[in-house]
């Protein structure tokens, strides 16, 4: 029996309050470095400790791989070497071979000492993490008990701690020991230290918890916060909800002369802060979002989830926000990507005109199309499929399809300028005027006048649309009456 080993479980245990099967573990890691250091080349060795004697035994293992995964003879078998097959050993297996023990007394030096801490060290801290796991992305408050450089490190009672880093704090805030924080708790993977818990205080679940605070209605969860857009320090914009038709979501957010919601703005810096309606309809939430700014159109791609929105061009400046961001958080809030415009601006320019109508696309993709040089349709129509590799967005489908109506396109405004050669006799001759026997009332006759549709050729181009806004007719005998006009382009 090995007394010495059930000792040191016994008293470490005791000391820091953690299982006997933490501290054997941290023991056996001990013995196995102590082991390894025998042989020159990286070996794997496994220590065995009988927990209620204390004796223990060591082994070397090699783990059996196929030819794929084999790297090193000191730590792998080959499972198609003659040793597998004289020992039947198949892919997984792990053989085993006894080897001297290291001497426990004698390892018990400060090297193993410090294995034997920071194992358990690393349980303790897991301990910990393990009772504050349920309250991962709560606020929580603690204080100050050390800064430095990077980070702040947060004693949050108990024996726990977490650290606050610099870059999730706000922006300008300074903190000296020993005062009290609030963050939101998070747990956070490092690679040689394992878990760890970390607080922030710029993420978008601070502001949703603060309100759960402030305002009881969120707790009792009467009004829901259905989204948040945040740049900490600066603004945040929250979209709220209420399952009573009693109550006003915002103004129960803000509360009686703004102290509620400028008690969430005090703890983030004067943080400003935009409470809005939720609409499950976008179109009607990026009004409330956006508002006083007010829109004139909004135009919506569900597919690609984007807007194109115009505003009144004195409402610009105020919808786009400092620095573009009233529309950044606008955007984040809605999760949909918007492009706004002022009403002047709203005209397309003549090369994108001539791309939206004839190869029918938006003026998104006209944009784009534009930008990376492809300004003409006869420029597209004679380029191929890899021309357009570089275009973010586009696939193989759309490239080929924009092609060929490129190339329909042309076909189609060669055949419109032969019959415009075919009408050159036709245009020669004197323009007739519209008279009352061609359809139309005197009425009727002075609103196209007035309108400086005079002739019959005037007549003949105008499309469906065109006529019926001129006159109060329906679209049939608008068609009707045009069509008839267009025959005399035919006559001898």
């Amino acid at each position: 029996m090995n007394e010495e080993i059930l000792l040191v479980a016994d008293s470490v245990s005791n000391e820091k309050d953690l299982p006997k099967e933490t501290i054997f573990e941290a023991i056996e890691f001990a013995l196995a470095s102590a082991v390894k250091k025998r042989y020159k080349e990286e070996v794997n060795i496994l220590v065995d400790i009988n927990q209620t004697t204390g004796d223990y035994e060591s082994f070397r293992y090699k783990d059996v791989v196929d030819f794929e995964n084999y790297e090193d003879s000191e730590v792998h078998i080959l499972v198609d070497s003659d040793f597998a097959e004289e020992n039947e050993l198949k892919v997984g297996d792990i053989f085993k071979e006894q080897v001297e023990n290291a001497d426990f007394g004698r390892i018990a030096a400060q090297a193993a000492k410090q294995v034997i801490v920071q194992k358990v060290r690393d349980a303790e801290r897991l301990e910990i993490i393990k009772r504050f796991r349920p309250s991962l992305g709560q606020l929580v408050s603690g204080s100050v008990k050390k800064v430095t450089r990077e980070f702040i490190i947060v004693d949050l009672g108990d024996g726990a701690e977490a650290s606050l880093p610099r870059k999730d704090l706000i922006q300008g805030e300074i903190y000296r020991v020993g005062d009290r924080i609030k963050g939101i708790l998070e747990e956070s993977i490092r690679e040689n230290r394992g878990p760890q818990l970390v607080l922030s205080r710029s993420s978008k679940e601070m502001v949703s918890e603060l309100f759960k605070l402030e305002v009881p209605e969120i707790a009792e969860e009467v009004i829901e916060i259905r989204a948040v857009a945040r740049e900490a320090g600066a603004r945040t914009k929250i979209a709220v909800k209420t399952n009573d038709a009693r109550i006003d979501p915002v103004g129960a957010c803000v509360g009686m002369r703004g102290s509620r919601v400028q008690a969430v703005s005090n703890e983030l810096g004067n943080e400003r802060i935009d409470i809005v309606v939720w609409e499950d309809d976008q179109a009607k939430l990026l009004v409330n979002t956006l508002s006083p700014a007010e829109i004139l159109s909004i135009v919506m791609d569900d597919e690609n989830q984007s807007m194109e929105v115009v505003v009144k061009d004195e409402n610009l400046a105020l919808a786009i926000g400092k620095n573009g961001q009233n529309i950044r958080l606008t955007s984040e809030l809605l999760g949909w990507q918007i492009q706004i415009k002022g009403e002047s601006s709203n005209e397309d320019n003549p090369e994108a005109s001539k791309l939206i109508e004839y190869l029918g696309v938006d003026r998104n993709l006209a944009a784009k199309l534009i930008e990376s040089g492809f300004e003409t349709v006869q420029k597209i129509s004679e380029s191929k499929v890899e021309d357009f590799s570089e275009i973010e967005g586009f696939d193989e489908d759309i490239i080929s399809t924009i092609i060929e109506r490129a190339e329909e396109s042309l076909m189609e405004i060669a055949l419109l300028e032969l019959d415009e050669d075919d009408s050159d006799s036709i245009s020669s001759k004197e323009a007739r005027i519209i008279e009352a026997n061609d359809g139309f009332t005197e009425e009727e006759i002075k609103l196209l006048s007035e309108n400086e549709i005079t002739t019959i050729e005037n007549l003949a181009d105008l499309a469906t649309d065109e006529l019926t806004e001129v006159l109060s007719i329906d679209d049939d005998k608008a068609a009707k009456l045009i069509m008839t006009a267009r025959e005399e382009w035919f006559e001898d």
